[in-house]
């Protein structure tokens, strides 16, 4: 159940405030910094985590996936453990291959034997210590763009061109706020109050980024930026977990017809579409995060759609 799944990140008022990162490394040749070194570290994902998602994402797009090795836990958490954990099962030992461990806990405590909070992907983690490197789930983007750029393939995509920084920082800010985390408000709210508030400024923000998509291929002009990584992982996982489980449904994301168009547009870039894993996002939201005790898996909804052609290029052509 939802209050289980974030019984200390539940205020007063029924509001879920996410809890903060308590791991965040960086790289780079300071004294402080963890070795640039291709092949040391080893990145922990579920496919359906949007925060993992996203980074799986930028690898693909950056070239990167020779340069970190990734580990991919069950979809549907563990049971009876006491805890909000993620298990290797779907490994044939039930054991990480490489890591050695079962379970994501075991990294963080051997990390931090007094952690506390939940145990959350994606992490970075150091092969030789076996050590958390860092689970910023909102900076880790930033580092893979950044820290890591030496690694690059050639002609990688420029995620975060300096001359949009700025603007790109304050979209991402309000997508967190309103899109990415907003779900999760609503989701896990346990108040009314809370829940509608919720409710409508998740809907309140995709109207006016319906809007923004009319004029604009993706976020920023003709370029895949960082943002629309962020924006992406969530509409791919709205009609599937959203709309229903998270009781989001004033809309679809197929109702948005620029909304939905531009998610097609991105899901049908091998990057997007490689790491987007449909069945590990349903199994993940109706059998571990959602009211479902009977543990019923939906049969849909139809996933076909994300396969027609958008046809966004024309908001690329200039007169």
């Amino acid at each position: 159940m939802p209050t289980a799944y974030v019984k200390q990140e539940i205020d007063a008022d029924g509001n879920f405030q996410r809890q903060q990162s308590q791991f965040l490394g960086h790289f780079g040749s300071g004294s402080d910094d963890f070795p640039l070194e291709a092949g040391r570290y080893r990145l922990i994902v579920s496919y359906a985590c949007p925060w993992a998602n996203r980074q799986l994402i930028a690898l693909k797009l950056l070239g990167l996936e020779d340069v970190f090795s990734i580990g991919v836990v069950d979809p549907v958490r563990p049971k009876d453990l006491g805890r909000t954990d993620w298990a290797f099962s779907l490994n044939p030992d039930c054991k990480d291959p490489v890591l050695g461990i079962s379970y994501l806990s075991d990294a963080y405590l051997h990390t931090n034997p007094d952690y506390v909070g939940r145990f959350t992907v994606p992490a970075l983690i150091d092969t030789q210590t076996g050590k958390v490197v860092t689970n910023d789930f909102l900076g880790m983007l930033r580092i893979f763009e950044k820290e890591w750029q030496d690694f690059h393939k050639e002609g990688a995509p420029d995620l975060y061109p300096d001359e949009l920084a700025q603007e790109i920082d304050q979209l991402n800010a309000i997508i967190y706020d309103d899109i990415n985390n907003g779900v999760y408000r609503a989701g896990f709210a346990t108040s009314q109050d809370a829940y509608e508030a919720a409710f409508d400024r998740v809907f309140n923000r995709l109207d006016l980024l319906e809007e923004r998509l009319s004029k604009t291929r993706y976020l920023f002009g003709d370029q895949i930026t960082d943002s629309d990584i962020r924006l992406y992982v969530t509409l791919a996982r709205f009609d599937t977990a959203y709309y229903n489980g998270f009781n989001l449904n004033r809309n679809r994301l197929i109702d948005f017809p620029n909304l939905w168009t531009y998610a097609r547009d991105l899901y049908q870039e091998d990057a997007f579409k490689s790491t987007t894993k449909f069945d590990h996002i349903k199994k993940h939201y109706h059998l571990s995060a959602t009211i479902n005790p009977h543990q019923i898996l939906p049969k849909g909804p139809d996933q076909s759609g994300w396969e027609e052609a958008p046809d966004r290029a024309k908001l690329s052509q200039k007169d």
